[in-house]
């Protein structure tokens, strides 16, 4: 596999130097390879995430200069053929480490600092124009109707392996939610779609955030589900915090806690329609 992507690399830029690689695959949806200790590949594991990575590429050109924190910027691409082990983006690597509960449990004295880090990168993203941008505008009905494909998908293909009080609780999150109409009342905005401790990085050496990274699945969309990344990484106390320094903050709470209750279900259902048997079992543990 490495080799593989070294020679797709090689072959798209053939004055491009590789002295050395290594891989890393604990990613959901690519592959990643990290050349000569500087730079970052990400290689799609399913055509889905083509997909996903031609919308991010998109996305990071768009924002490049206008976002406080370092984010990718994709250097190296290749789109075509839109086919698994060919389509690739790299970019320098952001120094840093993913900024696991843990880690931000040893820096709470620091939490005022690195919620006003967090929030501002939130509002340059929330505020970004996203009439400008190539990818799907959504409306607040698109996003309703994404919320019942996701409950209508989790009815018709997890609901088989779980218990009958997990059917329940699950079905009592989706209709509570949806029969409350006032809820879906926003703006709809730029949001980056994966906000959690994985993919915001922490600098050691400054004790500060050092950048935010896998936009894979950014879209237009509801900018509580950003914050309920963060609810789900490092809790309440925090993320209030985070929602007093963010315009209107004090309206996302109810969405925010809706959102945090569908991620292990969205991990079952993408281990399921990707036969990735670790991915459906990790998000199946409570519902069995």
């Amino acid at each position: 596999m490495e080799s593989q992507y070294e020679n797709r690399i090689r072959e798209m830029y053939p004055e491009f130097t590789i002295t050395h690689s290594e891989m890393n695959i604990i990613g959901q949806n690519n592959d990643v390879l990290i050349v000569n200790g500087s730079l970052v590949f990400r290689f799609p594991k399913y055509l889905e995430g083509i997909r996903k990575l031609k919308k991010e590429t998109k996305v990071l050109e768009a924002v490049k200069g206008t976002i406080s924190l370092p984010v990718p910027y994709p250097l190296y691409q290749s789109m075509e053929p839109e086919e698994v082990g060919k389509v690739f983006t790299g970019y320098k690597m952001i120094d840093g480490e993913p900024f696991w509960p843990g880690v931000f449990k040893d820096h709470e004295e620091h939490s005022q600092k690195i919620a006003s880090q967090l929030t501002g990168f939130l509002t340059e993203l929330h505020s970004q124009s996203i009439d400008d941008l190539e990818i799907e505008k959504k409306s607040i009905d698109d996003i309703r109707s994404s919320i019942v494909d996701l409950y209508n998908r989790i009815k018709e293909k997890l609901f088989p392996h779980m218990n009958e009080n997990a059917k329940c609780e699950v079905s009592h999150h989706f209709d509570s939610f949806l029969s409350k109409s006032e809820l879906l009342d926003f703006q709809p905005v730029l949001i980056h779609g994966d906000f959690g401790a994985s993919n915001i990085l922490w600098d050691a050496k400054s004790q500060e955030i050092s950048g935010i990274i896998d936009f894979g699945e950014t879209e237009v969309g509801d900018p509580a589900y950003d914050f309920a990344g963060l609810l789900s990484s490092y809790g309440e106390h925090f993320v209030r915090t985070c929602l007093d320094m963010y315009p209107n903050g004090e309206h996302i709470l109810d969405r925010m806690a809706f959102y945090r209750g569908t991620f292990a279900l969205q991990e079952a259902l993408h281990g399921f329609e990707n036969h990735d048997r670790e991915a459906f079992e990790n998000g199946m543990k409570r519902y069995r």
